[in-house]
């Protein structure tokens, strides 16, 4: 029952965004019947549509669940573009009549005010229309980034060991076996010494998805491959997903930590929680001062955790490098700048204090499958030994 406010005001913040849509593009250029009737009736059963088809698309296994499940969500993605476009162009709009009317020129676009009207709609839905196409191509393309992390006490024998990370795959309704096959493949050519997932592997439970994520089980890398919940996992049954990873070889690291070397030379790895384990009780919920518990403070220390937030206890910690994903880079543009919202970080390599973070785009998608202005990745860190510069204002 708590869904249902939530989906309401949801959708109601949906609908209000169709509604602006179609007055730009719509009513106010006034198309001529069928064209009229035609749009309005796509965009009010497009609106409609969304709920059930993200619904009945969770509740169905890849590759049926994409049937449902792509279009409602790819339109959820469009439908956010085109918004983004309108208001782009009636911004331009505004800054073009304003001028007009401050130096007492003409309208810079001739006709009437309905042909005026119909260009700035055409203007409006092929800018729209431009960035979903892009989005839509860019939405499976996956980059390897490689990415040189110094840290000051990383042993010299361990300098350029690697970590390779993949965080947010959300294998589920869009993104099946085939999807993870791939990454798995780029993941081995790379050779990792250490492999992390940081998070929302899945959406959906595991009787439904494990086929799908069993490629997992043919990672390799030379110190072991390490996972720690996101907050996806709570919603698709943390306890079992856990489980089954430890059959599939995948070392689930909760509130704990591990030696990733020689007995000579090595590091600490340490792994938490999701901050929205602590809602589902069972002893599950971000640890830190659990996971470095009697902690030699002069070897280094790399955390996964899943939101970036993380990083503010890490840092005060003496955590060397947090790596987390979570924000998808913001996944589609401007997007991004509402995520900074919420997280001190979303994307990227940036100092934190003494401390520095690592943020990943993510390898997948959540919901529309698009990106825009943030790539997919999977990341190869590089850890160098050496200490990093230190922040503005850091002794």
């Amino acid at each position: 029952m708590r869904r249902v406010p939530f989906l309401l005001v949801a959708m109601s913040i949906v609908g209000a965004a169709h509604l602006y849509v179609w007055s730009r593009l719509v009513l106010a250029p006034a198309w001529p019947s069928p064209w009229f009737e035609l749009a309005s009736a796509f965009l009010f059963l497009a609106w409609a549509s969304i709920p059930f088809t993200l619904m009945l698309g969770r509740r169905l296994a890849p590759p049926w669940s994409a049937l449902v499940a792509w279009p409602g969500y790819a339109w959820l993605g469009s439908s956010f573009l085109l918004l983004v476009s309108v208001g782009a162009v009636d911004l331009v709009h505004a800054v073009t009549a304003l001028a007009s009317w401050g130096f007492g020129s003409a309208s810079p676009i001739a006709g009437s005010e309905l042909e005026q009207a119909r260009r700035w709609a055409t203007a409006g839905a092929l800018l729209g229309g431009t960035l979903v196409l892009s989005a839509l191509w860019l939405g499976r393309r996956v980059v390897v980034r490689r990415v040189p992390v110094p840290l000051g006490k990383l042993p010299s024998g361990m300098n350029g060991t690697t970590i390779v990370q993949l965080s947010d795959v959300h294998v589920g309704p869009t993104i099946g076996r085939r999807f993870l096959e791939r990454v798995v493949e780029k993941v081995n050519a790379l050779e990792p010494d250490v492999v992390a997932i940081t998070g929302d592997l899945v959406d959906g439970s595991v009787p439904t998805l494990a086929p799908h994520v069993a490629p997992l089980g043919r990672l390799r890398a030379r110190h072991g491959v390490y996972f720690v919940t996101g907050n996806h996992e709570y919603y698709s049954g943390a306890e079992e997903w856990c489980a089954h990873l430890g059959e599939l070889g995948v070392r689930v690291l909760r509130n704990e930590r591990v030696s990733i070397g020689t007995e000579g030379e090595s590091y600490d790895l340490a792994g938490v929680d999701d901050f929205a384990g602590r809602h589902f009780g069972r002893g599950h919920g971000l640890d830190i001062g659990r996971a470095l518990a009697g902690r030699d403070e002069s070897r280094e220390v790399v955390l996964l955790a899943h939101q970036p937030r993380a990083v503010v206890e890490a840092e005060r910690a003496g955590v060397g490098l947090t790596i987390s994903g979570h924000t998808h880079g913001g996944q589609i543009w401007p997007f991004n700048y509402l995520v900074r919202l919420q997280q001190p970080v979303t994307s990227g390599l940036v100092r934190f204090g003494r401390s520095l973070i690592y943020v990943s785009n993510g390898t997948g998608y959540w919901g529309p499958p698009m990106r825009l202005g943030s790539p997919a990745e999977i990341t190869q860190l590089v850890l160098e030994a050496r200490p990093p510069r230190p922040a503005p204002g850091v002794p």
